[in-house]
């Protein structure tokens, strides 16, 4: 610890840089939590000795720049699976986006400096928490929002166990993290004043809520299939393979043993056809069904079988007139329910989209510079219209959230009509080995803080089916094909987050920031009866 506090002494940039990309070893796949906690504790010491505003915020941006570098270097790995650009660019883009992201971090540092300031580091610790709380709260919508990786991430339990999950429906995603600010910086001035037995029993506590295990799993009622084909990313816009694509995802959803009112799950990218009737002939072209997206649905229908309902992502197009010709002017990344007739139900529009993987920002600007998106198409995706459930009748009432939708906490389930479960379908073929564990301990989360399963279908892995209070109670690994035949879990009571959202964030913020204020007045007042 010594020599530790002497290199953030003499060289404060380089520690900073050094603990920030420490912390993010305690993120999945890796999942070091001790060694997360303890890079956040040393990093608390830093910003709080110092020696101005200044200083502070720039060990807060040097923090935060290694700190996302690593954690979001799967984002270098999607630049592999198209040709447009250079891959070699995916590590560029990385450490640029890292700048942007190091802001959070920096303000957060700052503003706990200018709050605590010569005050001790338990002080300290409490206006670091809540600041935290409110750089992690901004940078999930300033700018559109990228919420990957809140700190609260860490303290997740193995799949089998909530761990620090059990706060959740209490707190949300943002206050935790700004809770294990507290306790990492707390551990850290325990430490600097040598007080190894109380440093031990949080240490203890920590590890012992962590690991502490879950209950009986409750049982729902409504059987599910769940599939995972293992589309690989690099054949699944090859149309000579759709077929192949076709008759792999089936043959894992056909019924094997009559049930009641089955569902059955497919994931972002599992149909390849287009299914609704409209667009011009061209673009059915290519299709598995011979042009024809009725016989498409029937077919579906067919494989599915009498009694299910299917839930699937897929693909719709916008057409409009351009040029004196009917043309695709966009696109919807989708969820659709089709029955054993091959009716289609009601379409869910995915509303977050990722800037520069589904849409190009600044399109006209930045096309003419060689850049376009990381999705295959000239065509930008359109944004839906946010969280909504779909009554499905005796298949329950779905939330519905795809792919990277899944991480942005409190935007997940529509408020005035909550939903049975959320079904969250997600091609993570992109984000290489780090990516899908992180996605997975996001759906966790989510599940956790609103008391509501997840339901996780991939294209290769991790599918999983999720409990209401975030247990993994089944799952499939990376890069495998495969079902899973089991039982929707049942839903929780509406959580206080599910009631209050980020009203309980700023709740928990206030509160924090309110205890570090009552502990200055009370060490102010010590000092004076001192002198």
């Amino acid at each position: 610890m010594e020599k530790i506090a002497g290199l953030a002494r003499s060289h404060p940039q380089i520690a900073a840089l050094a603990l920030g990309a420490a912390s993010a070893f305690g993120f999945q796949p890796f999942h070091l939590w001790p060694l997360g906690l303890a890079a956040i504790g040393v990093f608390g010491w830093l910003a709080w000795r110092a020696p101005g505003w200044k200083a502070a915020l720039i060990a807060g941006w040097l923090f935060g720049v290694a700190h996302f570098t690593v954690t979001n270097n799967w984002i270098a790995t999607a630049f592999t699976y198209q040709a447009e650009m250079p891959a070699v660019l995916g590590w560029v883009a990385v450490p640029l986006l890292s700048l942007y992201l190091a802001v959070w971090p920096a303000f957060a540092a700052y503003a706990a400096w200018l709050v605590a300031r010569r005050k001790s580091l338990s002080v300290f610790a409490l206006a670091f928490g809540a600041c935290w709380i409110a750089a992690e709260w901004l940078r999930s919508w300033v700018f559109t929002g990228y919420s990957w990786g809140p700190l609260s991430m860490m303290v997740m339990g193995p799949w089998d166990r909530p761990g620090f999950a059990r706060l959740l429906p209490f707190v949300g995603s943002y206050a935790l993290s700004g809770i294990v600010v507290v306790l990492a910086v707390s551990g850290a001035a325990l430490v600097q004043r040598r007080l190894w037995l109380p440093a031990a029993g949080l240490a203890l506590a920590a590890t012992a809520l962590i690991y502490w295990p879950t209950g009986k799993a409750e049982q729902g009622s409504l059987p599910l299939t769940l599939v995972q084909p293992n589309l690989r990313q690099d054949e699944i816009d090859d149309a000579s393979k759709f077929e192949d694509q076709f008759q792999r995802i089936a043959g894992l959803s056909v019924p094997r043993r009559q049930l009641s009112h089955r569902l059955v799950l497919w994931p972002e990218s599992g149909v390849p056809d287009y299914l609704r009737e409209g667009y011009p002939q061209r673009y059915y072209t290519q299709m598995t069904a011979g042009g024809d997206p009725g016989f498409a649905r029937a077919r579906i229908g067919r494989v599915i079988g009498s009694d299910s309902l299917l839930l699937t992502g897929l693909v719709d197009l916008e057409i409009g007139e351009v040029d004196g010709r009917e043309r695709a002017i966009g696109a919807y990344n989708a969820v659709t329910s089709i029955d054993s007739e091959g009716r289609l139900g009601e379409r869910y529009a995915k509303a977050h989209l990722v800037p520069y993987g589904e849409y190009l920002p600044l399109r006209s600007l930045l096309e003419p510079l060689g850049l376009t998106r990381l999705v295959a198409g000239t065509i930008d995706f359109i944004p839906g219209p946010g969280p909504q459930s779909f009554d499905l009748g005796a298949y329950g009432e779905a939330g519905i959230q795809i792919c990277y939708e899944i991480v942005f906490s409190g935007e997940v389930a529509e408020r005035d009509k909550r939903p049975d479960y959320i079904f969250n379908p997600s091609n993570d073929g992109w984000f290489g080995a780090w990516g899908p564990p992180q996605h997975l301990a996001q759906a966790r989360m989510r599940a956790a803080e609103e008391g509501l399963p997840v339901l996780r279908s991939t294209t290769t892995g991790i599918s999983a089916v999720i409990d209401a209070q975030g247990v993994v109670r089944e799952h499939i690994g990376r890069n495998v094909a495969g079902r899973i035949d089991t039982l929707v879990p049942p839903p929780h009571a509406p959580t206080w987050f599910a009631r209050l959202g980020h009203w309980l964030t700023l709740l928990w913020g206030l509160a924090l920031l309110g205890l570090s204020l009552v502990a200055m007045r009370r060490a102010d007042r010590y000092l004076a009866k001192d002198t």
